[in-house]
């Protein structure tokens, strides 16, 4: 403490720019290098960060709709959310942003990344970013938008009895949107369901505890959390009576599956509820807990990691899946902007492109051979139009 009084007077003595030289801009400029200086998700919340923190838990934002972390120590892209500027775009799951607005982001910290990309509704920011099947870097100009993003998409039946949703994060309405959905395609005969989380950068604990537990028993672990202080360690279980205990479900994941997507993902594989197929998600484990301080301001910092059922660790490793099933860049493009036709409601079907999902037609035989072999009879009703796979 000693040394970091002196340095300051030193500072206030000597720097050339004495505009700069505020005691409360010198502390807060040591603490939000403290922070950084621990891993790319802890910061220090000065009074209008905090505020703005406290905005966006309350569901709406200005910015372009992606997720992004820290990986390999370069910033990149862990999802664009769907409905927003920057899915709409083009950004990508794994895109490297190396710069922002023509600034680079090599030394740039996580939390000022984040708050170079939001802004007002209407305005427009440039992103500059390198992406493995591209020769050179990407140049995207976007236009920022109140983020305010739908959930749960695309319930329909594949073939016959086998039904499909797609969630892409997790928010409050998230699990109730999604039985919603699912009591509508079981009063119409499903069998067996495919999940899809790939490109789902994750969201809120309790929203994945709520999707979970309507697959698991009762009192079945979905994951659980272990830091330094015994305090930040506890378990959560299933509370409730299962709303789907015996539907067979194949899980689709990526490497844009992420945190809450994680949790998800490893809960019902651990407890042998469901068969993940597609690629290993990214790795986002690490809780941050917003910690108050004086002058309205306050430190986010990493107190625990996410344990699977089985006691895995997620942070840096991701979950594997089951069944791993790579799929060709040019084919998740294609995937995502039919997500985008769809979004946008277009029923012009040439809009659509043909798409070879390897990974939901895999999931799709998982099913039929778990049907075939538990011996459920096909449903045949007319109420159930079986949509094709591409």
């Amino acid at each position: 403490m000693a040394l970091f009084t002196r340095t300051i007077e030193r500072i206030r003595e000597s720097y050339v720019e004495t505009n700069k030289t505020a005691y409360q801009e010198l502390v807060h400029g040591a603490l939000a290098g403290m922070l950084q200086s621990l891993d790319p998700y802890s910061q220090f919340l000065d009074a209008d960060m905090y505020k703005d923190m406290q905005d966006d838990t309350a569901g709406q934002f200005g910015g372009i709709g992606i997720v992004v972390g820290i990986k390999d120590e370069m910033l990149t892209i862990i999802a664009p959310m769907e409905d927003t500027p920057g899915y709409r775009a083009g950004l990508q799951a794994g895109d490297i942003i190396i710069a922002i607005d023509e600034k680079p982001t090599e030394d740039m910290a996580l939390s000022d990344a984040v708050k170079a990309m939001r802004g007002a509704s209407g305005s427009k920011v440039k992103l500059t970013v390198l992406r493995e099947s591209a020769l050179d870097p990407l140049n995207f100009e976007i236009e920022r938008a109140i983020i305010e993003v739908a959930t749960v998409k695309d319930a329909h039946f594949l073939e016959d009895g086998i039904g499909y949703v797609r969630v892409t994060q997790f928010s409050e309405p998230t699990a109730a949107a999604l039985q919603k959905e699912l009591d509508r395609l079981k009063s119409e005969g499903l069998r067996a369901l495919v999940l899809d989380l790939r490109n789902n950068p994750g969201g809120l604990l309790v929203s994945a505890i709520d999707v979970s537990q309507k697959f698991l028993d009762r009192n079945q672990v979905i994951v659980s959390t272990q830091g330094r202080d015994s305090r930040q360690n506890r378990v959560y279980r299933s509370r409730n009576k299962p709303r789907y205990p015996d539907i067979p479900i194949v899980v689709l994941v990526n490497a844009g599956s992420a945190s809450a997507s994680e949790i998800v993902a490893g809960a019902l594989q651990d407890n042998k509820r469901a068969v993940l197929v597609g690629e290993k998600t990214f790795g986002k484990g690490s809780v941050q807990s917003v910690l108050p301080m004086d002058e309205g301001t306050a430190i986010r910092l990493t107190t625990a990691k996410y344990y699977t059922p089985s006691e895995r660790l997620i942070h840096e490793r991701g979950i594997e899946p089951d069944i791993v099933v790579p799929m060709q860049p040019e084919d998740q493009e294609r995937l995502r902007g039919n997500h985008v036709v769809s979004d946008l409601e277009i029923e012009d079907a040439d809009k659509k492109m043909e798409v070879d999902d390897i990974q939901l037609q895999r999931a799709v035989d998982v099913l039929k051979g778990i049907l075939r072999f538990t011996g459920a009879k096909p449903r045949t009703d007319s109420r159930v139009a079986s949509q094709p796979i591409k």
